[in-house]
C-alpha cells in the first residue's frame, strides 16, 4: 500500500486524490502487475483480519468494500483515466489486470 502511494508522488507527480491528480500515468513498480494495487492491498488487509479473528463481520465488510471500490473504479476512475491519458491508458488497461495481479511485470 505504501509503495503504491509513493509511486503516485514520485512517478506521477501527484496524489491518488481526485483534487490533486497525477501529471503522468503511473505504470511503474507494483502497477506493472495490477492496475488497482491500493484497493487490492486494503481488501487483502481486511480479509486477513477476517481470517485472523474469524470474523464474519469483517468478511462482510470486505465484500461491501469490494463492491464500493469496484463501482468507483468502473464508473469514475476508468472513464477519467481514459479521457485524461487516452491511448496510453488503453494499452495499459489491455495488458495489466485490474484486480488479480499478473505474475510477470508488464513491460509496456
Amino acid at each position: 500500500l505504501l509503495h503504491a502511494f509513493g509511486r503516485f508522488a514520485l512517478e506521477g507527480l501527484g496524489t491518488p486524490a481526485p483534487v490533486a491528480p497525477t501529471e503522468r500515468l503511473v505504470i511503474g513498480g507494483i502497477y506493472r502487475h495490477v492496475r488497482n494495487p491500493m484497493y487490492v492491498a486494503v481488501l487483502s488487509i481486511i480479509l486477513g483480519q477476517a481470517l485472523l479473528f474469524s470474523s464474519w463481520t469483517l468478511a462482510a465488510y470486505a465484500v461491501i468494500g469490494a463492491i464500493a471500490m469496484g463501482s468507483f473504479v468502473r464508473f469514475y476512475e476508468e472513464p477519467t483515466l481514459a479521457h485524461r491519458y487516452g491511448a496510453e491508458y488503453d494499452a495499459y488497461r489491455r495488458n495489466v489486470p485490474g484486480w488479480l495481479p499478473r505474475l510477470s511485470p508488464w513491460r509496456g
